[in-house]
């Protein structure tokens, strides 16, 4: 489900860029800037790179571990309880060298197309995937020891960039870990869970 959310936002992104820059080849890529021997991968060569930067449990959501196992039924069915989860998203413009205004460019536009779209939803993106509710996208501010300290982790070196905050992905499976019998009965029939 993570890769369906990056890739739903990337889709949308390059369709933007693509067309207010008319461009013929897709601008924006989902990797990482540096790959697993330290190098840089070719296809993230003067390209807006999208990459998860960082993966977050949402605790404002409360937690539910219990679902009724049909109505008037005399079980609760017991579920683990839903994972709900925040996304930070790093897009970098990695243009070098004497194409620094084109990452500028790139990193305005992104601001741009996300400050008109925020929230993604299944109205405005049918091709959603059906386990995905809604995206929101927020700027996450860092602090410049901590955006230091981001792209030291990330083991490359600082092209200009912005981070956002992706609300929320939920992994919730269904599965039933076991069946218990309701707590009690209230009064006309009703029961309690």
């Amino acid at each position: 489900m993570l890769d369906a959310a990056i890739g739903l936002i990337a889709t949308q992104l390059n369709q933007a860029l693509r067309s207010a820059f008319q461009l013929s080849e897709d601008p924006v890529v989902v990797t990482s800037l540096v790959d697993a021997s330290g190098g840089a991968p070719v296809i993230a060569a003067n390209k807006l790179v999208i990459f998860l930067a960082s993966i977050e449990r949402e605790t404002v959501v409360a937690a539910q571990g219990l679902r009724a196992a049909g109505a008037g039924g005399d079980t609760v069915a017991q579920t683990s309880a839903a994972v709900h989860l925040n996304l930070l998203l790093m897009f970098a413009a990695n243009f070098g060298g004497s194409k620094y205004s084109e990452a500028l460019k790139f990193i305005s536009a992104t601001i741009a197309f996300f400050q008109g779209r925020a929230l993604f939803d299944h109205h405005n993106s049918p091709d959603m995937d059906p386990g995905i509710e809604r995206l929101v996208l927020e700027i996450e501010n860092l602090k410049v020891a901590e955006l230091s300290n981001l792209w030291g982790i990330l083991g490359g070196k600082y092209v200009p960039s912005i981070l956002y905050r992706v609300r929320m992905i939920t992994f919730d499976s269904g599965h039933i870990n076991q069946l218990v019998p309701r707590i009690g009965r209230a009064r006309g029939g009703v029961s309690s869970a």
